[in-house]
């Protein structure tokens, strides 16, 4: 059972890490006016987590959240669990699978959790999930960087 000392230890660490390698990132910097913020928090499990509440300007089709702003919150997620582990890398490989659209104005939840670490790659998956239904996910590859 991890302590809150711990806990607190590994938040802060988690917290440090995001900043200094993702300082300006679109989706997880509070510092880019133009981004989305998200405030990802590792879990027990190893995972990572966010909520997230969507608006027009991140649109594609009415009403429903342009499709590459979805994979960069998928990707982003993946990262931040990478960070939550203690290792940076970078995106070598993202597949993203679309299930069904994405309301623009409905609260969000995206997680990503790490399936293998083998082969100098890591391998992870995420999904976002609106209403408890799988809306979008993806799976991806991370290298550290040379």
């Amino acid at each position: 059972m991890t302590t809150p000392v711990a806990r607190d230890s590994a938040q802060t660490h988690f917290r440090s890490t995001q900043a200094e390698a993702h300082p300006f990132c679109f989706v997880c910097s509070g510092s880019n006016p133009m981004g989305l913020a998200l405030r990802y928090t590792p879990q027990p499990d190893g995972s990572v987590s966010a909520n997230f509440l969507g608006h027009s300007a991140l649109e594609g089709y009415p009403g429903l959240l342009h499709g590459g702003v979805i994979a960069a919150m998928l990707d982003g997620a993946m990262t931040n669990c990478l960070f939550a582990l203690g290792h940076r890398a970078l995106t070598v490989e993202l597949k993203a699978c679309y299930h069904a659209g994405v309301a623009a104005a409905e609260e969000t939840l995206l997680r990503a959790w790490l399936e293998d670490d083998s082969h100098g790659l890591f391998q992870l998956r995420a999904e976002l999930r609106q209403g408890g239904t799988v809306k979008a996910s993806a799976t991806g590859k991370f290298m550290k960087p040379a």
